[in-house]
């Protein structure tokens, strides 16, 4: 399995930060795990208030082991409280269903990893997320959905 580079990580980070700067939000806090949600890099801004971590990691361990956006977990959460209450505490508490999570994807489709943003609204840090991602080449599963359909495959093809 590839894992996203520390490289690609610090680029996606300081493209989340200068978008952010760019559209006056909240100070920020973002990280970038691997498969298996290793940390691979984070930042957080000056002002930024406390757990911030925890969200933005929360936010990426949601979307890596759901296999969709933490804003989608989150819809899942309301759809289905008990089994999503499970899903919670069998991760240990880490699960953190609200927008700003994203799975990282290559060319390829193939998921490499995972963004977490946090400190703003939920659809500024779902659309900061998604920015970085496309900022460095990478695709959202958004994109590699959008692909699929042109191709006729659907994502959980893959």
């Amino acid at each position: 399995m590839t894992a996203i580079s520390l490289a690609q990580a610090e680029r996606l980070i300081d493209a989340i930060l200068a978008r952010g700067a760019e559209l006056d939000c909240r100070p920020l806090a973002v990280i970038v795990v691997e498969p298996g949600c290793k940390v691979k890099a984070f930042k957080k801004e000056d002002g930024s208030s406390m757990i911030r971590f925890e969200m933005a990691y929360g936010k990426a361990y949601a979307a890596l082991a759901m296999g969709r956006s933490s804003k989608l977990v989150k819809l899942r959460a309301e759809e289905k409280p008990i089994f999503m209450r499970y899903l919670i505490a069998a991760s240990g508490e880490q699960i953190f269903p609200e927008g700003g999570g994203l799975q990282i994807r290559d060319h390829s489709g193939e998921v490499i990893g995972a963004v977490g943003v946090t400190g703003d609204t939920e659809e500024r840090d779902e659309e900061l997320a998604a920015h970085g991602i496309r900022a460095i080449g990478l695709k959202t599963d958004e994109d590699c959905a959008a692909l699929g359909r042109r191709r006729g495959i659907r994502l959980s093809d893959r």
